[in-house]
Formats: structure tokens, sequence, C-alpha cells
């Protein structure tokens, strides 16, 4: 099928908005972007009068535990920690996933299409992330990058966690060394397994090492939970000695040392922005840190880490940081474009742009004015939300089966 959106205020933020421009979406994919005089529409095309609104790719929350920690549900929607071995690299956050978790609706009223599903921050090593969709019948429906990166965390949660279980890691001490006891039994595994391929010999696959080891060679990235600048030094020393990709998710007080993230290239997954001071790693969290790191030249995006913060709030948080000196055009670039770069995930989502995947919002206005809402969302090309005036709410395409 093929829908053409004509006559909005197009922002692809990957490039310069286009005043009643057209975006012409195919097959799941975007085809063309451009003013409504330079995009050939075919005859037959669904076509989607957007005048008067702001159309927008999808937004995206690289840092959510939507459909593993679900609203509501108490333990028994709460898979987010496995918190009975301290290296968990071998669990997988699609394991967990309820596709029909009322924040998945939410999300789609957020403008947000994408999210990297993530385990929590109660092990040292929480486990294997995944990037999907925010409307699909199954995970599988919903799957766009199953590979993406491992969670970890340093600072109070596993420190606490493992503490009143009275074994190691108790202190941050314990958790670091968990890390590198980790790396270092990924490296000799690696090696050992190598030296058995070569002589052809048998070998038994560890899958907590085996996730390492991608970690390791560059294919995953390392999702490190950290609040306190110490524990940010100490995650981006660990990271030069094994010399794996990091990603500082959270970055509370990564503003007390932008320059130095700023100088090694360390991209951070800021937020959640509208929590209270609620532990000591917190206690100098502030709006104003969105605009620091940006200015220094740090790549930001912003995160609820959802359910802690609603999802649909995503571009409330921006907004509040633009009102406390973030750059509005580098707002929009993280929630888009940026979130998509630091997690290798731009050949698919975070921009209008041809060949990427068509999830698209059209907004009543800039997003970054909170009156505005999303009032039409697409996800691969197909309109699953549109806000009903009438009604006074949003309504999502049905996700079950029918007859």
């Amino acid at each position: 099928m093929t829908t053409a959106i004509i006559g909005g205020y197009v922002v692809p933020v990957d490039g310069q908005p286009i005043d009643g421009g057209t975006v012409l979406m195919e097959n799941g994919r975007i085809l063309a972007v451009g003013a409504q005089s330079e995009v050939d529409v075919p005859e037959g095309a669904d076509i989607v009068d957007a005048s008067g609104s702001w159309v927008l790719p999808g937004f995206i929350d690289a840092h959510a535990h939507l459909g593993v920690h679900e609203e509501g549900e108490g333990w028994s929607g709460n898979d987010t920690n496995e918190m009975t071995d301290p290296n968990g690299a071998r669990f997988r956050a699609v394991d967990g996933i309820d596709p029909y978790e009322v924040g998945f609706d939410d999300a789609l009223s957020g403008g947000v299409t994408s999210v990297v599903i993530k385990p929590g921050s109660g092990n040292p090593i929480g486990g294997q992330t995944v990037g999907v969709k925010t409307w699909g019948r199954t995970v599988l429906d919903m799957l766009f990058a199953e590979h993406v990166s491992v969670k970890s965390a340093l600072g109070e949660n596993p420190k606490r966690v493992y503490g009143e279980k009275d074994k190691t890691p108790s202190t941050r001490l314990g958790v670091a060394a968990v890390l590198r006891e980790a790396f270092t039994k990924a490296r000799n595994y690696a090696a050992q397994r190598e030296a058995a391929r070569a002589e052809g010999k048998p070998f038994e696959t560890d899958l907590t090492l085996e996730t390492l080891t991608r970690v390791l060679d560059g294919e995953l990235y390392w999702d490190q939970h950290t609040h306190r600048a110490d524990d940010i030094v100490t995650a981006v020393r660990i990271a030069e000695e094994f010399g794996y990709k990091l990603v500082v998710n959270h970055g509370t007080e990564g503003h007390l040392i932008a320059d130095f993230l700023a100088e090694r290239n360390v991209p951070v997954i800021l937020g959640p922005l509208f929590t209270s001071r609620s532990k000591v790693e917190l206690r100098h969290r502030t709006l104003r840190s969105a605009g620091i790191l940006a200015r220094a030249g740090v790549q930001i995006a912003i995160t609820t880490d959802h359910p802690v913060v609603p999802i649909n709030f995503l571009v409330y948080q921006a907004a509040l940081a633009v009102k406390d000196g973030l750059d509005p055009e580098t707002a929009l670039r993280a929630l888009t474009v940026n979130p998509a770069r630091i997690l290798g995930l731009d050949d698919r989502v975070g921009a209008l742009k041809p060949g990427l995947d068509a999830d698209v919002a059209i907004w009543s206005g800039d997003p970054l004015d909170v009156m505005n809402r999303a009032l039409r969302v697409f996800v691969r090309g197909r309109e699953v939300y549109h806000y009903d005036e009438a009604a006074g709410e949003g309504v999502v395409a049905d996700r079950r089966y029918r007859e």
C-alpha cells in the first residue's frame, strides 16, 4: 500500500524542515520526502492531508522497560530483573515482553513508535536489550532490532540488592570486580573457543560468555546504568580497559563532568527527568543537565525509563529541558536521530528519510509545545493511532486477531 502525507510542515530532523511537504510511504518504508512539487505521488495512493500540522519521525525511547514491567500488575507483570545472578548476560528482555501492556498504547499517544527495551538495574550485568515497535500483535511483529546491547549497572542498585543477600557485590568495589571478572572470563573463553575450532575439537557453548564476547567484539553496545559522576568515570575506565562501546544510561551527574564525556565521545541516554530525588545518587538531578551536556559536545538522547515516568511524557521532558537551556533542534534530535545513532539503529529509524521505516507522527503543532498532541501515528506505514476530537481520547488500532 502506498500512502502520501501531504501539505504539512515536515520536519525530517536529519534535514531542513519543509513547509507544505510530502512524505511518501510504501511497503513499510519511506520512499520520498520533499516539497509537494518534488515528490511524484502515484495514482491510487492513499492521501493524508496534514495541512496545518507538523509531520515528524516517530520518537524513540532508547531506555524503557515497556512490556517487561507492566503497569499496575504487581509482581505478576514485573519481569525486569532476574536478581539471582550478578552476571545475567544470557538473560534477554525479548523473552518477557507482553505486547498487550497498556504502556504500548500510551507510547503511541505520545508519538513514540520505537523503544529499546532493557532488563532492569538490579544486577551488575542485567541482560540483553531489544528494539521493538510500539504496535504489533506479537513480539515478532514488533521486533526490528533483536540484538542491540547488554544492560549493566553501577552504583546503589546492585550493591543494595546483593548486599541484602550477604553476597558479592555489596560495594562499588565489588560491582566493578564483577564486571572485570566477567570480561576477563569472556576473553579467555573466546581464546579457548578459537583454539578448539582451529584444532577441530568440540567446545561447550556458554551463553553468558558468548554474549560478553560479542560486546568485546563490538557487535553489542554496553548500556551502563550509572548516575553519580564517580560511577560514570568508573564506567569509562572499565570500558577503556576492555575496549567495548560504552553508552552511559541515566547520567544524572553527567553535567558535572560534561567535558570529560565529550573528550571521550561517550554518549548519554539521559533521564528520567521528571522524578523526585528518591535516592542519594539522584541528589544533583536537574533539567539543566541536557543543555549542559549538549553544549559541551556530548551526544544525548532523552529517556523516560518507563514506567518510572510514563512513556507518553517523553516529549514533555524534552520541552522542559528546552525551558532550562537545551536548544530546541537538539531536543528533537534527542528524541529521534540521536538515540538511533547512539545504539546503531539509524539505518532503520530516527528520521524522515528514504529507505527508513515509515514511522511517522502527525502533530497538531510543534511537539515541544505541551499544548499540542499527536493526531495520527503510523508504524511501518500503517496508521495505528489517531486522536478522536469528538470523544476527546486516542484510538489505537486493535492488536487482536479476529476471524
